[in-house]
């Protein structure tokens, strides 16, 4: 019994998994506001609920097959946003066993603001954007706070969506067997 229901959890992954691999494709390629994106709610989610590695190639796979299309860029910039997703993914594996509407808050805005500081601070040193100065940092921060603004509402936007879609979709299926246990 216990190997059944390890294949039907790895299934379940794999299932999972390439769902949101043609979502977050699919959604960046779509019209959206900058940084309006489900990448860093998957990777949330992928650390909460998926394998570690699952979790881990998830983010990694999506934005690489999307950048292939829709462009790389800087090497350090390029870095730090995949580095940033997979540290979100670590924040989903703090929360896989602490999963309260406040901790789920709490880790979507802390990915957000993860987000924010490293992705920013790339810019601002591995590009010639701003001046290489503290006042060059400060513009760099400040030009990105709609960025922020987008980041923050889409963070939160897509984890609740999926963390939401996830736990109902869990409950549907569950009453639905022991309803068919019941029968038999």
């Amino acid at each position: 019994m216990l190997s059944l229901n390890f294949k039907k959890e790895k299934f379940l992954d794999c299932v999972i998994g390439i769902c949101f691999i043609v979502l977050g494709i699919a959604l960046r390629f779509l019209p959206h506001p900058p940084n309006f994106s489900p990448i860093a709610a998957i990777s949330i989610f992928s650390g909460a609920y998926l394998t570690r590695k699952v979790s881990l190639l998830l983010p990694l796979a999506i934005l690489f097959l999307s950048d292939i299309f829709l462009g790389f860029y800087e090497l350090p910039v390029m870095v730090s946003v995949y580095g940033c997703f997979l540290i979100s993914v670590f924040l989903g594996k703090w929360l896989k066993h602490r999963k309260t509407f406040k901790n789920i808050i709490i880790i979507s805005l802390s990915s957000s603001l993860v987000f924010f500081v490293i992705t920013n601070f790339a810019v601002w040193a591995f590009t010639p954007w701003y001046s290489h100065s503290f006042e060059g940092l400060i513009r760099c921060f400040i030009m990105a706070l709609p960025f922020f603004r987008n980041t923050l509402l889409g963070d939160l936007f897509y984890v609740f969506l999926f963390f939401g879609t996830y736990e109902l979709v869990m409950r549907w299926v569950r009453s639905s067997w022991k309803v068919k246990e019941a029968r038999i």
